[in-house]
């Protein structure tokens, strides 16, 4: 894909995104949470310009910031999302503004490391921006499937050891 085509794919999957997260919207572990963030990982990983070739350490360097800045503001989207449990076991999750705090943040911070590349005479390809989105979605869904399932465990399958429901728990023998 040209430059212009990632671009365009990467503000089209941040709007929707970025919509939908302020709706309340069921969390649901059973359904394929990772499947967008990894075809978004194909897409930029099949693209041969993602490392320049005249610049390799350094490009590789921002390459590994910009998925660190991706996966830490996944992970601060996560914590910022507010997740309830409805009585039928329907877990939900709705972002608040702390949210938009942290999309501004790694905004910033990628703006950042673009800056400093260009500063540094690095070619930087769409690519890695579409790799650090990809890795952002990823951390966002597994931790807000994994809270889901902390908040509310009757989702899960079983009851949990020392459920009221099971015998009471005596001494184990080894």
């Amino acid at each position: 894909m040209s430059g212009l085509v990632d671009a365009l794919v990467i503000v089209v999957v941040a709007m929707l995104v970025i919509a939908r997260q302020f709706r309340a919207t069921p969390i649901d572990g059973e359904r394929r949470w990772w499947l967008l963030p990894a075809i978004l990982a194909v897409v930029a990983l099949r693209e041969p310009g993602i490392l320049d070739d005249r610049h390799h350490t350094a490009s590789a360097l921002l390459l590994g910031a910009e998925l660190l800045v991706g996966l830490a503001t996944g992970a601060g989207w996560a914590w910022a999302t507010r997740i309830w449990a409805e009585p039928d076991g329907t877990v939900w999750s709705k972002s608040s503004g702390a949210s938009v705090a942290v999309w501004l943040i790694g905004i910033g911070l990628r703006a950042g490391l673009f800056a400093l590349g260009a500063a540094v005479g690095v070619h930087q390809d769409s690519s890695a921006l579409l790799l650090g989105l990809a890795g952002t979605l990823l951390v966002r869904a597994g931790i807000l499937v994994w809270r889901g399932r902390l908040l509310h465990p009757a989702v899960n399958s079983g009851p949990a050891y020392g459920d009221s429901t099971s015998a009471p728990a005596g001494k184990e023998r080894v």
